[in-house]
Formats: C-alpha cells, structure tokens, sequence
C-alpha cells in the first residue's frame, strides 16, 4: 500500500459518522437484523430509573401482585412499542416524522414538543442517576469522591456516543462489549439474591393494599411507552418490519421484567429504607463484590442517555430540519447537564404517569390511522412537503388532536377517580376509536385524505 493510499485509508477511518437527520434512511444503511434490535432494546429496558420504578410497586402491592403488574403491563406496553417501531421500518422513517401523516405537517409539532420535554427531562434523570452510581463506585473502589465531576465526564461521554449515531452505538459498543458485562452483572444479581434470600416466601407477603392494582400496570406500562415516541430513529434502520418487531418485543421484555422485578427485590431483601437512587446504589455496593455490578451497570446506563440526547436532536429537527445534528446533540447533553446538578426524584412517580397520559393516546390514534386506514402505506415523498397530502387544514389534522386530548382527558379521569380500573388500556381504547368515529363522521373532503395514503 503506497503511503498516499495509507494516508487515505486513515482518514475515512476517522471520519464523523453520516448525520441522518430525518430523511428517509437509504436502502444501503438499512443494516440492523432482529438481533441487532434484540440488543439495543434489552439494553435500553436495563438500568437504575428501571430498578427504581420496580421498587415502587411494593409495599404498595404484595410481591406476588407486583410481579403480576410487572408481566402485564410489559406485556401490553411492549406492543404498543414493537408496532410504532414497525411503523418507522416500513418506511425508514423516525417517529416524529411518523406523526406527520395523522396529526398533519405542523401538527406533528405539538407531540414534538412533548417529546423533547420528556426526552431533556429522561436526559436530566439519566445524568443525575449515572453521577450519583459513579460517584458510589469511585468512593467504594478509590475511597474518592466527587459527583460533580463524574457528573460531567459522563454528560461528554453520553454526548459523543449520541454524535456517533445509533449504528455506531449498537455495532461497535453495545454488542462487542456494553450488552454482554451487563446481561452478566444482572445474572450475578440475580443469584445473589436467589441464593441469600428466600425469594418465594417473599412473594407469598402481603402488601398494604396502598397502591392499586391497575395503577401499578400503569406505572410498568409507562417505561416502554415513554420510548414509543424514540424507536423509530432508531428501527427505521432495521432490514425487515418483522426484524424490528421480533427485536424490540422480545428484547425489552427481557430487560423490563428482569430490572423492574430486581428493583422490587431489591427493596425487599436489601433492607432499602426508600426507593431512591441513592439508597439502591448503596444496597447494590454493600452486596460482596457490588461496587462492580454497578459499575457495569453504570456502563450500560450511558446508552440510555445516548438514546436520550440524539433522539432530542431528531425530534428538534421534525421541526427545524436544516439546523445540524451535531450542533442540537451538543445542546441537548449542555442542557441535560445544568438540569441534572439540581434534580431530585420527588416526582419521579408523577412523571411516569404524565408520559404515559400523553403518549399512550397518542399512539391510539397513530395505530388506527396507519394500521386501520392507511393499511401501513404512506406517499413518503409527501411527508416533506408543505401544502401536500398531509397538510389538511392550515397543516394540522385536527380530527386527531381532537381526539389525542379526549384521550388524554379520559386517561387523567381515570387515574384519578378510578384508579383500580387502569388507565392505559382505556385511554389508548377511547382516543383509538374516537379518532376512528370522526374520520368516518367528517367532512367527505377530509375523510378522502385520512384514508387514503
């Protein structure tokens, strides 16, 4: 090889990976198999906000019912995010843009500015937790301490995966190295309590009855909802709909009932006064060996920041597509940062259930438009296109908003006023056939346009 050639060679190897913005992703790059997929979303479903969720459920609920919870509403909420995920593969398209068909071009602007709120809110929680878990490990292996420093160098780290982009993350980090140290941090775990602990007298305990049933399935529904509106950008790169079906369904069902059913062990066994991020990393280090199982698990936690902050930039650009990538990454990690050094986790509960009062309606209608009427065909060419197919009145489809809030209503009534029913499965139900009522009781002009792709 001449030295020209070498020099050459050199550079492509250094080169900053391709921004995708939220064009379609071209055939070429339509890389990931369901495996693929199956490690990113077991991956993304581990973590300590995952554990802290789990912990929530009992005493609340006996172990047995908590569990039961675990496994319903994993079940349920997983559906609803492997079938957003095929919605984005069919057509190689992010989630946001996804939206654009139901709600009209601006009208995916509103989801959109959900979405970055919860997305900098989950950034902010992320940063918080990994600070707190690095902070933990350095005083249990180095006796040093020193959160905001961790604090800071892993907001870079979790920023310069998100400029890496998802192909990048999933092919050179997660399955070369991050997703097998944490499938065997979590099996040590898990023995480790399985060995120490009579686990099924535990689950024959009873609960205070303080925490109804259904909530609780509201309350695992909301961890895999609250990635609905990010896993297109991420499955628009899968081969093949049934690859990213298969992947994501399969994948987050194992990490979600694992960590949620630890967290709920973990308060059980491991003498946690309150379920807090704090106390459990403290639980986590004081077992033998410990302060490595957190560091592995610390590990894995950056890839949800990653998932976090490009995501934000993808859901930016739905509404500002010319504005860089790299320059919204870079802000998104920037404001991630000053927002964890003042986080607490007083309303951490709270904050499960508003993602899930929004989203949860919001992918009713987005199911009974793409599924039910347009049959999973979309004019994709159009999706881009101002005064085009999807622009409906002044750009907004506002059948569906309509419908999205009585949605979101009727999710908040229930979660209030009866909350032993659960909210979930009523509040995707009511705006899913809502919408579908209005489209066939509209005007013949519109109903013409959300029927036909």
């Amino acid at each position: 090889m001449s030295v020209k050639t070498e020099g050459r060679s050199s550079r492509l190897k250094i080169q900053a990976p391709p921004e995708w913005g939220i064009e379609p992703v071209p055939s070429a790059h339509r890389q990931l198999r369901w495996f693929d997929l199956f490690v990113l979303w077991s991956s993304l479903g581990v973590g300590l906000l995952v554990l802290e969720a789990g912990a929530l459920l009992v005493p609340g609920l006996s172990p047995a019912l908590a569990l039961l919870a675990i496994v319903i509403g994993t079940l349920v909420g997983n559906l609803l995010l492997a079938l957003t995920g095929v919605a984005g593969s069919d057509h190689a398209i992010p989630t946001m843009v996804l939206l654009r068909p139901v709600l009209g071009y601006r009208g995916s602007y509103l989801p959109s500015l959900f979405n970055l709120i919860q997305l900098i809110g989950w950034t902010a929680f992320e940063f918080w937790v990994i600070g707190l878990a690095a902070n933990q490990v350095s005083q249990a292996l180095f006796g040093f301490s020193n959160y905001t420093l961790w604090l800071i160098i892993f907001a870079i780290w979790c920023t310069l995966l998100a400029l890496g982009g998802p192909l990048v993350v999933i092919r050179q980090w997660l399955e070369k190295f991050g997703v097998w140290l944490v499938y065997g941090a979590s099996a040590w775990m898990t023995i480790y309590l399985f060995t120490r602990y009579d686990i099924p007298a535990l689950l024959r305990q009873a609960g205070t009855g303080e925490l109804p049933f259904w909530l609780a399935v509201d309350l695992v529904v909301a961890m895999p909802v609250s990635w609905m509106p990010l896993v297109a950008d991420y499955n628009r790169f899968a081969r093949k709909p049934g690859a990213s079906f298969w992947g994501t369904y399969l994948g987050y069902l194992l990490s979600n009932v694992w960590f949620y059913g630890l967290g709920m062990l973990f308060i059980l066994t491991l003498q946690v006064a309150e379920p807090t991020p704090e106390n459990l990393t403290t639980a986590i280090v004081a077992m033998t060996g410990g302060a490595i199982a957190l560091l592995v698990i610390l590990v894995d936690e950056t890839d949800n920041a990653f998932a976090d902050i490009y995501s934000a930039a993808v859901t930016i650009q739905n509404v500002f597509p010319k504005i860089s990538q790299r320059i919204l990454v870079a802000l998104v990690g920037a404001v991630g940062l000053a927002l964890a050094a003042f986080l607490t986790m007083g309303r951490y509960f709270d904050f499960l259930l508003i993602i899930g009062s929004v989203f949860v309606p919001l992918f009713g209608i987005l199911a009974a438009d793409y599924f039910v009427l347009r049959r999973r065909q979309l004019q994709v060419e159009e999706l881009y296109q101002t005064q085009g197919t999807y622009w409906y009145q002044n750009g907004v489809n506002w059948l569906a908003v309509a419908a999205w809030l009585v949605g979101i209503a009727a999710y908040h009534l229930i979660a209030r006023n009866l909350p032993e029913l659960g909210a979930t499965i009523p509040g995707f139900a009511i705006a899913f056939l809502l919408y579908l009522a209005l489209v066939r009781l509209g005007i013949p002009a519109w109903r013409a346009v959300v029927r036909h792709p």
